[in-house]
């Protein structure tokens, strides 16, 4: 085998990986769509979404800001989201914008539940004309649903930064410390309290 072939079998795969796990880079699977929201506490969206039918996967990040390279403890600027993948077949975008909708509480301007400040906003972050045009049609049947002005904003699409991975899944990794996180915050009271019976 020649040693210029041997280095690129070795190489390619360490060379795909490294550019899968690239800050913002796209998912590359075949026959899917992504979308991006931000919906208070990104451990909170990420578990929320997961369940929804029709998605393939989520990952947690920081967007929205103009901040290269943020962390954790450093996201000035950013919201915190969540990447979506979804197979379009089985939902559509408009559908998982609902579903989205249905997890926060769209009203607050200021954060999500105990999560408050301007990191823990809430957003759709729309990828050209068709989302926009879903995104903005739901919030107006939201607004009419609650009878309330919406705060969630529609905004266009920025580089998504991935989170640090003791970020990514973290309810399913640490379903404890999720749970003690999620009853202290009153999250699930919060959320009856603004969709009950809607």
């Amino acid at each position: 085998m020649k040693t210029h072939s041997l280095a690129a079998m070795v190489l390619a795969p360490l060379a795909l990986a490294a550019a899968s796990a690239a800050p913002g880079a796209a998912p590359a699977q075949a026959g899917t769509a992504t979308a991006v929201f931000a919906g208070g506490c990104f451990w909170s969206t990420e578990n929320d979404l997961e369940k929804v039918p029709g998605v393939r996967d989520v990952v947690v990040g920081y967007t929205g800001g103009t901040k290269a390279n943020p962390t954790y403890r450093n996201h000035a600027g950013h919201l915190e989201a969540a990447r979506v993948t979804y197979d379009p077949a089985k939902i559509s975008y408009e559908k998982l914008t609902e579903a989205f909708f249905r997890h926060i509480d769209p009203t607050d301007p200021n954060g999500q539940f105990c999560d408050q400040g301007p990191s823990y906003r809430t957003a759709v972050f729309v990828d050209g004309a068709q989302q926009r045009a879903a995104a903005e049609k739901v919030r107006a049947q939201v607004a009419r649903t609650l009878g309330k002005p919406v705060a969630t904003e529609i905004r266009p699409a920025t580089k998504f930064w991935l989170a640090e991975a003791g970020h990514q899944d973290f309810a399913e990794k640490n379903p404890g410390r999720y749970q003690a996180y999620k009853i202290g915050c009153g999250r699930e009271r919060a959320l009856k309290a603004v969709w009950g019976g809607r």
